[in-house]
């Protein structure tokens, strides 16, 4: 993807991990900071954005439940993805010491995920509404016995000095995040490239549909990578599923696979093919 366009939307305040992987993926785009999931997104649904920086699980905290709801009432496309390792900061006032503070605020999750840290040193935890919201209140609350759990990139934004960096008690924490478009952009296959496409549909509540329904892909040798399930229904009656198979819709195996869940299931969306981020295959090991 290219990073000529203008605007980039995000969920949270500015400094957010959202916003930092705005950043690093699109340096020259202006990252735009939205209240709201749906905010972000339909800023590009209405053409005011021009992409947006969504995540959608955290290999702690899981899946980001709201956005496999909120994905089928867009016409956005999926154009990329993107990895993100959490590096949480200990964050305070510049000038400040360790011995000198008191309590520490973040998200419930940072807190919970630097505790052994934060026993450490002895210091309160504080849970607020986010990250970057606790590292912009400590310059106005202006006392050194505070602290913050947040981004390096906060620390840059308010003004804040890093006291420690991977104050996270075990370190792989990492957040996968899609990028969405509004215009559709499918890559050009190329066999030396790994690719991921993602899917979604609706199978009826009948002994075994979903089965049937991805039958195809592993009798044409396809992999399988994700698969999330979620009533989309009002009725409860129909599930609804997410699927990420490592594939190029151009492949003669992904064709036949797609035409056999075709036949079996219902409204299906093909949601995007795109790269596969290198962080999938950073901790492929052969065992001899």
């Amino acid at each position: 993807m290219s990073d000529s366009t203008q605007i980039i939307a995000y969920q949270g305040q500015p400094g957010a991990y959202s916003h930092l992987s705005c950043t690093r993926v699109f340096p020259n785009m202006e990252a735009f900071a939205c209240e709201t999931f749906v905010e972000a997104m339909f800023m590009v649904e209405d053409g005011k954005a021009d992409l947006a920086m969504i995540p959608l699980e955290n290999s702690t905290a899981g899946r980001v439940e709201e956005i496999y709801r909120l994905m089928p009432k867009t016409q956005l496309h999926i154009v990329g993805e993107h990895f993100e390792p959490v590096n949480h900061c200990l964050l305070g006032l510049p000038g400040t010491q360790l011995d000198e503070l008191k309590t520490v605020s973040s998200h419930p999750q940072a807190l919970a995920q630097c505790l052994d840290h934060i026993k450490e040193l002895g210091l309160e935890p504080i849970a607020s509404l986010d990250t970057a919201g606790s590292a912009s209140a400590l310059p106005k609350a202006g006392k050194k016995q505070f602290a913050a759990i947040a981004s390096s990139l906060a620390a840059d934004l308010y003004g804040l000095e890093v006291l420690r960096e991977n104050f996270q008690d075990k370190d792989g924490n990492t957040t996968r995040f899609l990028i969405l478009s509004r215009d559709k952009f499918v890559p050009e296959f190329d066999p030396t490239t790994k690719y991921i496409t993602t899917i979604m549909f609706t199978v009826r509540n009948i002994p075994a549909a979903l089965y049937k329904a991805l039958g195809g892909f592993s009798t044409n040798g396809v992999n399988m990578v994700k698969l999330e399930s979620y009533m989309a229904s009002d009725t409860m009656t129909a599930t609804s599923f997410h699927l990420d198979v490592e594939g190029h819709p151009n492949e003669k195996s992904m064709q036949y696979a797609l035409q056999e869940l075709d036949f079996f299931a219902r409204d299906v969306r093909i949601m995007g093919t795109y790269d596969a981020h290198p962080f999938r295959y950073e901790e492929d090991v052969i065992v001899e």
